[in-house]
């Protein structure tokens, strides 16, 4: 199935149900090339359910979802992936026992074609991709400013070091559209602000388009471009941060009647 719309990811009527509880209802929105938008409202609204069928780790009960044009609807989240779609967890997944630069490098691993045996015996071009998905995941910590703890075991990492590292991993998917599942959560003021201007600057150096969750309104008010507000599963409101801080329905949800 293909869409003929201009949108890199298409949400259309997605419903996603649980025995009796309705967790996502009837949403449809559209993100385009480019944009930092953020996906905002009170705990249970259906954020991360809505970003786990989008990855795939859960099937709508009902609805489409286009991707560049044509529908990733039941495919699996390896698939997605390597279609070009890179998240973050709210619960963080990081590899505990392995090193800071060996959880970046697997994540790399899905760009890299040497085989099994070519890899154990040691042939040049298992060789040259080692060599190149080190580097790259080595330029990755560089950016988000782990470089200096590349050899450190993840599980020893502060915990805003750690977001910062699943950052770095989600990006050596090498993705076109990046979802953040709260990557502020844990950090102080600083480090949120830090943390806008690291989602600047890699949405421009990698010519991405991010889809965000955040709990931390002003973050995702001064930071997106556009938003859309989920309340109980349903979209309440949609477009640029001054229109949705001002929806009288937003405000309700937020602060109730």
């Amino acid at each position: 199935m293909v869409s003929e719309t201009s949108f890199l990811l298409e949400i259309q009527q997605i419903t996603r149900r649980f025995s009796g509880l309705v967790a996502v209802n009837n949403v449809s929105f559209g993100i385009q090339q480019g944009e930092i938008f953020g996906l905002i409202g009170p705990n249970g609204a259906g954020k991360t359910t809505l970003f786990n069928v989008i990855t795939g780790l859960i099937p709508p009960s009902s609805g489409q979802l286009f991707y560049q044009g044509r529908s990733i609807v039941r495919q699996r989240p390896h698939q997605i992936a390597r279609r070009g779609i890179a998240r973050t967890f709210q619960n963080l997944r990081l590899f505990g026992n392995l090193s800071v630069l060996e959880n970046v490098a697997i994540a790399r691993y899905l760009h890299t074609n040497a085989n099994l045996m070519q890899s154990i015996v040691g042939m040049p071009k298992a060789i040259a991709e080692e060599q190149e998905t080190q580097l790259k995941a080595f330029s990755l910590l560089e950016l988000v400013g782990l470089a200096d703890k590349a050899q450190q075991t993840a599980r020893n990492l502060a915990y805003g070091d750690q977001r910062r590292l699943e950052l770095a991993r989600a990006l050596a998917v090498e993705p076109q559209l990046l979802l953040l599942d709260e990557p502020a959560a844990g950090m102080n003021t600083n480090e949120k602000g830090g943390l806008s201007d690291l989602i600047r600057e890699i949405r421009d150096r990698f010519n991405l388009t991010v889809l965000l969750i955040e709990h931390h309104v002003p973050l995702v008010m001064g930071l997106c471009d556009r938003i859309a507000v989920l309340d109980f599963g349903q979209l309440i409101a949609l477009g640029n941060p001054e229109t949705v801080r001002n929806d009288p329905a937003v405000i309700t949800a937020y602060l109730g009647e």
